[in-house]
């Protein structure tokens, strides 16, 4: 088989806007940036506002006159200031990064908000400090937070990997957890442990969600996920398929071996959105590394 990589970069890792780190700490640069700057709302539910497919950005100066402690900053598009901030009472037509998942979404809007959403759930989560149970404050535009004594923390960010396990030739497994609809199949994933490498966290992670014996692993690219901050690093290997399937730590209801040609037949129905009750295949949306790796496996002749 030819070698495998990815044929595309994932939607969430296209993000378009300068992130400008070098203003986050220039206190002068973000107040005289705050009176043209936009502001993307977020409610706790991680939605946001949409007119017609456009994501709604008001004036920052609608908030307060100079840069919040409540609002992250995002980056500068075309001179112009971005920030974010979470907004319990927003109103209006609201969707979430998830619910763009099966239909288009544009690089600069996936980046916007998975940065977002990543950003306002760790300060949602950092308001105290592991080491003393001090309270933080929001610093550096929102890139990090101290406490009075000057501890600081930065965003705290949960690796985990994703595997397309493969037999080394035509057939790729799949699973699907339990409280996901019954045809829709996605690759096995899990939370990289301390002291672990990411190749030791595949055999590990393989092993305990199907029971396989994983080898050849290699690595294929990366992606954001601000559920609530992880970042998915995408792996390939290869499995013998004859070893049998044994689901032990509870998260998989079911797995099973697709062929290449049955594969492509489920990416051309869609996503998992356009499931039909006699579909017996279904696959992740387009904003997951998960659709990446397999269109690219299945793009193989």
């Amino acid at each position: 088989m030819p070698a495998f990589q990815l044929n595309g970069v994932p939607l969430l890792s296209r993000t378009v806007i300068d992130r400008a780190e070098q203003i986050r700490g220039d206190a002068q640069a973000l107040k005289e940036g705050w009176a043209t700057a936009k502001l993307l709302r977020v409610n706790r539910r991680g939605q946001v506002r949409f007119e017609g497919n456009v994501l709604v950005l008001d004036a920052a100066l609608e908030l307060s006159a100079e840069p919040s402690p409540a609002a992250v900053f995002l980056g500068v598009e075309d001179g112009i200031h971005l920030w974010a901030v979470r907004d319990p009472e927003l109103e209006g037509t609201l969707t979430d990064l998830r619910a763009l998942a099966g239909g288009t979404v544009d690089d600069r809007t996936a980046g916007l908000l998975s940065t977002a959403i990543a950003l306002l759930n760790w300060h949602d989560k950092a308001g105290f400090h592991g080491a003393d149970g001090t309270v933080t404050m929001s610093s550096k535009a929102g890139w990090s937070r101290v406490t009075e004594s000057g501890y600081e923390e930065f965003p705290r960010i949960d690796p985990a990997v994703i595997c397309l396990i493969h037999d080394g030739g035509d057939r790729v497994l799949l699973a699907r957890q339990s409280s996901w609809p019954k045809s829709l199949f996605s690759l096995l994933a899990g939370f990289v442990e301390a002291g672990e490498s990411l190749e030791r966290c595949v055999e590990r992670e393989m092993r305990e969600e199907v029971g396989l014996d994983v080898r050849e692993i290699s690595y294929l690219g990366s992606q954001p996920w601000p559920f609530p901050r992880s970042l998915m690093l995408g792996f390939a290997a290869v499995a013998d398929p004859a070893q049998p399937l044994v689901f032990s730590d509870g998260e998989i209801a079911e797995a099973d071996w697709f062929t290449r040609a049955q594969v492509r037949e489920a990416l051309a129905v869609g996503d998992w959105s356009q499931r039909d009750e006699g579909t017996r295949l279904l696959l992740p949306g387009s904003i997951s590394i998960a659709r990446t790796i397999v269109e690219s496996w299945a793009a193989i002749d």
